[in-house]
């Protein structure tokens, strides 16, 4: 009787989809399995499934390649009570194995993987990781809107989009930049006004799906690159009162 080894993810799929479904198909294969998981096992078994093919050297360094992105994203991790020769799946990777979503989740985590702005760090980010999403992205923009209230010295009376078009009504001692042009001080103003009104208040719920983790990111990436724009307009105005 001959044995017939089985290659972790078939070769076809191998050569055509692109390396973020290999490593899935990876992922799934190896979850399925029990015991402890070692690179040089599974590479070893592939090389054996793919010996007839006239590519099996392409065929496996690309199943090393979705191997370490599943360790360089820690999906796979060491199994502390093994040599460090042997890994284990970790928490997050069963969570997308297990779940048909987590790989939207997992995305839109690697959105938000580097450092945000100082005010969305916390209550931003707890709520995001947590899912959230509504709450994280309303955080998001409420940051935003504390900001350039502070910056422009503007009383509570004024929120949401009546704030920014005051804060940065062209020409006048709001957070507008004196020295660009006319229509680049509107663009800024409605660029501002347009993420009040559409993430922030509550008609948002017609324009933002906050079932959708991605999106969400998004929308807190906005708030990061607003906050930091409101941070060079108290800069611009610091430099030119001096």
């Amino acid at each position: 009787m001959n044995f017939r080894y089985i290659p972790p993810v078939p070769a076809e799929h191998i050569r055509q989809l692109p390396t973020r479904d290999v490593v899935l198909l990876l992922l799934r294969h190896l979850a399925s399995g029990t015991g402890y998981l070692q690179y040089g096992s599974t590479m070893n078994s592939a090389r054996q499934a793919f010996q007839e093919e006239p590519d099996a050297d392409a065929l496996v360094n690309r199943l090393s390649d979705a191997w370490c992105w599943l360790e360089a994203h820690a999906l796979l991790s060491r199994e502390p009570s093994q040599s460090e020769a042997f890994r284990r799946i970790s928490r997050d990777g069963m969570d997308l194995v297990q779940d048909p979503q987590g790989i939207t989740r997992f995305e839109a985590r690697e959105r938000l993987s580097g450092p945000l702005h100082r005010d969305l760090e916390d209550t931003v980010r707890t709520n995001f990781d947590l899912g959230d999403y509504e709450m994280a992205c309303f955080a998001a923009m409420k940051a935003v809107e504390v900001a350039v209230r502070d910056a422009s010295g503007l009383d509570n009376s004024l929120v949401g989009v009546k704030l920014m078009r005051e804060a940065f009504r062209p020409h006048d001692n709001g957070k507008a930049d004196a020295e660009a042009e006319g229509g680049e001080q509107a663009a800024t103003a409605n660029l501002f006004a347009g993420a009040m009104g559409a993430y922030k208040n509550p008609a948002s719920h017609r324009t933002v799906d906050f079932d959708d983790p991605i999106e969400a990111a998004e929308i807190i990436q906005f708030a990061d690159l607003l906050l930091r724009q409101v941070e060079r307009a108290k800069r611009c105005i610091g430099e030119a009162s001096v």
